[in-house]
């Protein structure tokens, strides 16, 4: 069969599968049937390599997260110096400059030499799950970093419905498998520990065999960036020197999905108006969740609005940033560690917590101000641009989810991963 008749059957199939929930789970477990016996196959053949680690973040998209932060933590230590290093990439080009170091392999998410590496280390160091037709073997120890502290419902703790790809039987399944797998997972908090542990099915004994409570790895950065490191960052993004900058991070609605496009954004913050109410003061990094499929267009907004989705390294768009706006993303946990100035601009409050996710913790626990309209956003803006203060109610919130974070997570990680 033709190549090109060959992928268009199977974009028809994998079409057909999200329209039918029926179809969907047909297609699935032939799909993951096939998958499983050769992963199964191939990977008998290989030995595992007691010094080889494979790192992924946010399913190849990305250099970063905790897998880059215990990545670079082994770079640095002399103990670590005749490890392999594999990083699993959906884009290999754009990741060349990881081969400069000799010990560092990049391959492509999902190809034939990622399934060998898959099969030969190791160490195991993902931000999300692993494909669920890959069976680990006894000794390879698989090290789950996860990719932030949760607001929202996650896993088997999700009650309100399902989303656009999975049913809540679906999700529960596949969360309980993968939490069945995890050697190790990392945690910030005492709060995390419990809320993630709920949500991958992970019993009382077996949590306090795999938990890692040391604080966050990728967190480690925001404690050790230079003066130099962040003008550097906003020099890069050619931003102005003389305004403040806040970055605009919404998450994505389960709900809003079209087949054949994904995840979908909409938007509800007029950016023409925001620019004449603030543009002579401020600028504004809009930063799409990873799941979120638009292509975004901010030509008219040019010189106010920059497009930082596709940056790499959220991290440094924090250190850059003199202000947060988010929703129900989970991203403020880690900004609150800049103790910088935070508005949750929740306009669907009301469905998102009783028809999509529902939360882990009372929003009134939040370090900033929840607003409902355009009009409170800019109020908030102007306000907190001059009155903000790092007051008790955000200490205490601090106390809760980031006591353990600081600049030297990575190492005691690795003290208890690696022996």
């Amino acid at each position: 069969m033709a190549l090109g008749l060959k992928k268009k059957i199977k974009n028809k199939l994998s079409s057909l599968s999200k329209e039918s929930e029926t179809y969907r789970y047909l297609y699935r477990q032939l799909l993951y049937f096939n998958r499983k016996r050769n992963y199964k196959k191939s990977s008998k053949k290989v030995t595992v390599n007691d010094k080889m680690v494979i790192f992924e973040a946010f399913q190849g998209r990305s250099f970063a997260c905790s897998p880059k932060a215990l990545y670079l933590a082994m770079l640095k230590d002399e103990k670590y110096q005749d490890y392999q290093f594999i990083w699993a990439v959906n884009n290999v080009d754009q990741h060349k400059y990881l081969k400069k170091n000799k010990n560092t392999k990049v391959v492509k998410r999902l190809s034939d030499p990622y399934h060998k590496a898959m099969a030969q280390a190791k160490y195991i160091v993902f931000n999300s799950g692993i494909p669920n037709y890959i069976s680990l073997k006894k000794e390879q120890v698989y090290v789950q970093t996860w990719h932030g502290t949760p607001l929202k419902r996650l896993g088997c703790d999700i009650e309100a419905t399902g989303n656009a790809l999975f049913n809540l039987k679906e999700i529960r399944t596949k969360y309980t498998k993968n939490g069945k797998e995890f050697s190790f997972l990392l945690s910030p908090s005492a709060f995390t520990t419990e809320k993630l542990c709920s949500a991958f099915n992970v019993g009382p004994e077996r949590r306090d065999q795999i938990v890692i409570e040391e604080g966050y790895p990728r967190n480690d950065a925001l404690f050790q960036y230079t003066k130099e490191e962040i003008a550097s960052f906003k020099e890069n993004l050619k931003l102005p020197a003389d305004k403040k900058v806040i970055l605009y991070a919404p998450t994505f609605r389960d709900n809003h999905y079209e087949t054949s496009v994904g995840f979908k954004y909409n938007g509800e913050l007029d950016f023409d108006k925001l620019r004449t109410e603030i543009g002579e003061d401020c600028v504004i990094l809009f930063r799409a969740h990873c799941q979120i499929a638009d292509k975004f267009n901010f030509k008219a907004q040019e010189g106010f609005v920059y497009d930082v989705s596709k940056y790499e390294d959220v991290n440094e768009l924090y250190s850059i940033s003199d202000m947060l706006i988010t929703d129900y993303s989970s991203v403020f946990f880690d900004y609150a560690n800049l103790k910088r100035p935070m508005i949750f601009f929740m306009y669907d409050l009301d469905e998102y917590q009783n028809d999509v996710r529902d939360f882990y913790l009372d929003l009134e626990e939040l370090p900033g101000p929840i607003v409902m309209t355009q009009e409170e956003v800019t109020e908030q803006i102007k306000k907190l641009s001059k009155d903000f203060v790092y007051d008790d109610k955000y200490q205490k919130f601090n106390h809760r989810f980031n006591y353990l974070d600081g600049s030297d997570c990575s190492r005691k990680v690795l003290d208890r991963i690696i022996h």
